[in-house]
């Protein structure tokens, strides 16, 4: 179907150029550009890739950072703050695009969170050699509307946002492009899909929670009670229920700390409660972002110092997350935990009579002078239409990463489309560490999705591989260390 969309939208284009020329153009007029249109078009593509982009109303740039064999470009674009009122303000949205060259496809790439201004090839582009367009999120500083209507921060907006850098952009990148990110990002991508199912050639959503239903989260009770070994699980549980019997030395020792770097708490509201939601992260922290072998590392509970329980919590978990300080750059993503996203309630019944609070809802994290309603239609809505309508999407998972308790899963209606899960892998799950099989299946898809499948990979599916070698820098992937609320 999006093969004949885009012949149905060429089609279109040539009958528009040619109705430019002149009302009386014939059937022969047709077939044949007029000459200074294509004298426009060479000029155009004979310009600085620089100039080209700079063109586009609303572009800004911001600064240059060159790599060998690629342009980077660091930019700021104009969005209305309402996309369905655009005249109702607007705001500078960052983006940075890692040009290759305009004859090759391009990965759309988000985290769901602040864009980084450092080079940095995801998997996908390594895989098809292209450009990489990657966004800010809307609402995440300093890409957020002043005054901020929180109002307008959400699913919608933020794949409009997409939409409108995609169509600014694809007047220059004219070849296939692919929607992806990670946690959070992959979200992103799978929503963007789902509110503009045209604009993408493929999408590959990495470790995408899918909380379809907030009230029910019993499928990461059950993930706690299986992952890793029964050893590895004691061991976490002991340093989390013992962080908590010594809750009053390691909250001297928090308080300490909290006044040698200036930290406050009057967004969670106590520094009790601080120490509490960081220690409740424990577990969950240490299977999104470590190994299984890590375990060895893990301090033996009962005797463990003072200081060897606050060092490995602190490693694991941060204990400067939950401060004013280290809550403040996620307050975009709280709030949409707290209004559509969803977030996850486990129980922990080996801390029974030690925890005060439990899991706290995203609510708590947001300052109050910030209204939060929960639509809990919103993921219900997203969930069905990718069982029902996905076309060439791919999802990846990390067999023991928590997140992926509560996949996206694909119906009879999807097309083209496929779920697959990285074995002993966490959060950084990706294409390269699934089996074998798998791995060929998915490398070959997106380069078939992107256009750029050898033919040797289209006759046979298990010789493809990525397009590009290795670069240690670009392909360096910085994975940020996440709380739990935060995927």
């Amino acid at each position: 179907m999006r093969k004949t969309r885009k012949t149905l939208r060429w089609l279109l284009s040539l009958v528009v150029l040619v109705g430019g020329a002149g009302t009386t153009a014939s059937a022969a007029t047709a077939a044949e550009p007029a000459t200074g249109s294509l004298a426009a078009s060479e000029d155009a593509a004979s310009r600085d890739i620089k100039d080209r982009i700079l063109a586009i109303p609303g572009m800004s740039l911001i600064e240059e950072k060159p790599h060998p064999g690629y342009r980077y470009f660091v930019l700021g674009y104009t969005q209305p703050v309402d996309h369905r009122r655009p005249s109702r303000g607007t705001f500078k949205q960052r983006i940075t695009v890692l040009h290759k060259d305009t004859t090759r496809p391009t990965v759309f790439y988000t985290s769901g969170y602040h864009v980084g201004t450092t080079p940095r090839r995801r998997e996908p582009t390594q895989i098809v050699d292209g450009n990489q367009v990657d966004l800010e999120y809307r609402f995440f500083s300093p890409s957020r509307p002043d005054p901020a209507d929180w109002s307008k921060l959400d699913i919608w907006q933020a794949a409009s946002d997409q939409h409108r850098v995609f169509t600014a952009l694809k007047k220059i990148y004219d070849k296939k492009w692919i929607a992806t990110g990670g946690s959070k990002g992959g979200m992103t991508a799978t929503y963007y899909e789902r509110f503009y199912p045209r604009d993408m050639d493929g999408v590959v959503a990495y470790v995408a929670p899918n909380d379809v239903n907030n009230k029910e989260d019993s499928a990461y009770d059950r993930f706690f009670e299986e992952v890793g070994t029964a050893e590895c699980r004691d061991k976490l549980n002991a340093v989390q229920r013992e962080a908590l019997v010594r809750r009053a030395s390691l909250e001297a020792r928090y308080t300490a700390y909290a006044a040698e770097n200036g930290y406050t708490f009057s967004t969670v509201g106590s520094l009790d409660k601080a120490f509490e939601a960081v220690v409740l992260d424990y577990t969950w922290a240490f299977w999104q972002y470590s190994q299984a072998a890590d375990c060895a590392s893990v301090p033996v509970a009962a005797t463990a110092t003072d200081q060897e329980i606050w060092d490995s919590v602190d490693a694991i978990s941060g204990f400067s997350f939950y401060t004013d300080q280290g809550l403040e750059p996620y307050t975009p993503y709280y709030y949409q935990a707290g209004t559509e996203l969803g977030a996850p309630t486990i129980k922990q019944p080996h801390l029974e009579g030690l925890s005060r609070y439990g899991y706290q809802a995203p609510r708590e994290f947001v300052p109050r002078d910030i209204p939060m309603r929960f639509k809990p239609w919103v993921m219900d809505d997203v969930d069905g239409w990718v069982r029902h309508h996905a076309r060439q999407m791919l999802f990846v998972y990390g067999e023991n990463d928590p997140w992926g308790a509560e996949p996206f899963r694909l119906g009879k209606g999807a097309r083209d489309s496929y779920v697959f899960t990285a074995p002993g892998a966490n959060h950084g799950a990706n294409v390269a560490g699934l089996k074998a099989d798998q791995r060929a299946k998915a490398t070959a898809r997106i380069l078939e999705w992107a256009g750029v499948a050898p033919a040797a990979v289209q006759e046979d599916p298990a010789k493809a591989k990525r397009l590009t070698k290795p670069d240690t820098k670009l392909d360096r992937q910085d994975i940020e260390r996440e709380p739990m609320l935060r995927p």
